[in-house]
């Protein structure tokens, strides 16, 4: 009851900033370097290699997996984890030169990985009995296809038609396909870290307390512990999972647990060159089947969509601006030319932005070009010279994936953070993002359960091709999530007035061209006046 005796006073009002919603930024803040703005060399100099390790998991993860089931041996799996290396160093440089210009890592992608192996277990390659024919063979196989691929996005980034599409993206419908490129790796997290726990957990312990507790206890001007944390906790766990190697510790394991385990496993230091660059066709004249160029096509533009989802993390992390899509469309135009590289080169795997390089940033805070620009040269010196490349490729596995658990989220997150453009009061937006998001983890599990049950996709034709070309895409939580949520917010109630402001339109309208907005033209402009070259997108 109002105005009842018990004695205690009334407690004090709130004061009115209090009751205030945080306000909409659209740049994030509190990056300690943006794009333009480099650190000092020494600093950036180890910012730039720690980018290097964190890109080297998947570099190696793939070739590991793919190589032998091609029969290669220690000696091909080196040569393309190098060759891998090399020419994600140069894609690397490309894009943050003349692409998006986005401090964005170009490396390998797990979505080809499906169409690749279709290739090795195509039927014309099981006559060959020389395992090393064998493997050049399909390998040639493999580059063909990834040539053929790269014609889709350099031919919807550099004409623009990615531009056209790019215009109907809203926050609300960016939301699912930036939040599930991040969190719908999942299967690469922690997964790996259980398969052998006492390295992986450690590492994700370490990642933590030294990026997220220590800074607050020791307040320092130069930020150390939270700007290295990778290089330091990795260091340590590295060293202590070599003392269990040469300890014994593993004596007796079944082989699986000394693979993931052990620190002298992997094979690559022995095979590796001292000097070798990669060249294209090192691998003989690539070889051309029109069903496995249209399966690695469908993978292509699944990796275009997912891409399109962390470049926008990347430059929220950066604290750039929304990316204009004339400039997403020239980023997606380059990313198609390191497709063709990659054919080209024969690195076993298309390329697409790197979703923990992106996690990275934002542990790091810092979204420097430059700092990118040193990883490129990190990638190209040490796929040259092997031996010493070799030896930061053999760091197990599980301490990769317990990174993957840290950068992966915050990729995740970032998604989550363009709902501050949206209207969450309104019961449309509810059931765009609601929907998309549940769909987008549904179906691909959906399509992951019957694989790994049956052993082949739920589309099942001797055409093992037109398989890929459904499968593939529907196993990508980005690309499900983010194709309903487009669909649904440029169709469900469009004329309705409020709807507009609601999808979160109207805060991106002046980034539709990099030329309306000062800070988008210091952003992604050309160097040495190359804009003029560009006049489509």
């Amino acid at each position: 009851m109002a105005g009842g005796g018990g004695g205690g006073g009334q407690a004090p009002a709130p004061k009115a900033d209090e009751l205030q919603p945080h306000p909409v930024k659209d740049q994030l803040p509190n990056v300690s370097y943006c794009i333009t703005s480099p650190p000092p060399w020494p600093e950036a100099i180890l910012l730039g290699f720690q980018h290097f390790l964190v890109m080297l998991g998947t570099t190696v993860i793939i070739p590991t997996a793919l190589v032998p089931q091609m029969g290669g041996g220690n000696g091909e799996k080196v040569r393309v984890i190098q060759t891998l290396l090399f020419v994600a160093g140069l894609n690397t440089l490309f894009q943050s030169l003349f692409g998006t210009r986005l401090p964005a890592v170009i490396g390998g992608s797990y979505t080809f990985v499906a169409p690749t192996i279709s290739i090795i277990l195509a039927g014309r390659y099981s006559n060959e009995s020389n395992p090393v024919e064998k493997f050049k063979r399909i390998m040639r196989g493999i580059q063909g296809a990834l040539i053929v691929a790269s014609t889709l996005q350099i031919i919807l980034g550099f004409s623009g038609l990615w531009r056209n599409v790019a215009r109907f993206l809203s926050p609300l419908s960016a939301v699912p396909l930036i939040s599930l490129a991040g969190f719908g790796l999942y299967e690469l997290g922690f997964p790996g870290v259980a398969k052998c726990i006492e390295i992986g957990l450690p590492q994700i312990i370490l990642l933590i307390f030294f990026s997220q507790y220590i800074p607050h206890v020791i307040h320092s001007k130069r930020h150390v512990l939270e700007r290295f944390t990778v290089i330091l906790s990795v260091a340590i766990v590295w060293i202590y999972a070599h003392l269990l190697t040469v300890g014994g510790a593993y004596k007796g394991s079944p082989p699986k647990t000394q693979d993931h385990c052990r620190t002298d496993r992997a094979g690559l230091v022995s095979a590796a060159p001292w000097i070798r660059i990669p060249y294209p066709f090192q691998w003989g004249t690539p070889t051309f089947d029109a069903g496995e160029a249209f399966a690695m096509m469908a993978a292509s533009f699944v990796a275009l969509l997912e891409s399109t989802g962390t470049f926008f993390a990347v430059s929220r992390f950066a604290s750039a601006t929304p990316l204009p899509p004339s400039i997403l469309s020239r980023g997606v135009g380059w990313q198609g030319i390191g497709i063709l590289l990659d054919g080209l080169f024969g690195t076993i795997n298309g390329s697409t932005v790197s979703v923990e390089n992106a996690g990275l940033l934002a542990l790091t805070r810092v979204g420097s070009r430059k700092v990118v620009q040193i990883s490129a040269g990190f990638m190209i010196f040490f796929s040259i010279l092997g031996k010493f490349g070799a030896v930061f490729a053999s760091i197990p596995a599980p301490i990769f994936a317990a990174l993957y658990c840290l950068f992966f989220a915050y990729v995740g997150s970032v998604g989550l953070s363009f709902l501050q453009f949206c209207n969450l009061n309104s019961f449309r937006t509810k059931f765009i993002l609601g929907f998309s998001v549940f769909m987008g983890l549904s179906v691909p599990q959906y399509f992951n359960e019957f694989t790994s049950v049956a052993g082949y996709g739920p589309v099942h034709t001797r055409a093992r091709w037109f398989n890929d070309i459904i499968n593939v895409p529907f196993s990508s939580e980005a690309f499900v999530a983010g194709i309903i949520a487009f669909f649904l917010d440029n169709t469900l109630h469009r004329k309705d007035s409020s709807v507009r402001k609601d999808r979160g339109r109207h805060w991106w309208d002046k980034f539709r061209s990099f030329k309306t907005d000062s800070r988008s033209d210091e952003f992604y402009s050309l160097p040495f006046n190359l804009n003029k070259f560009f006049p489509s997108v």
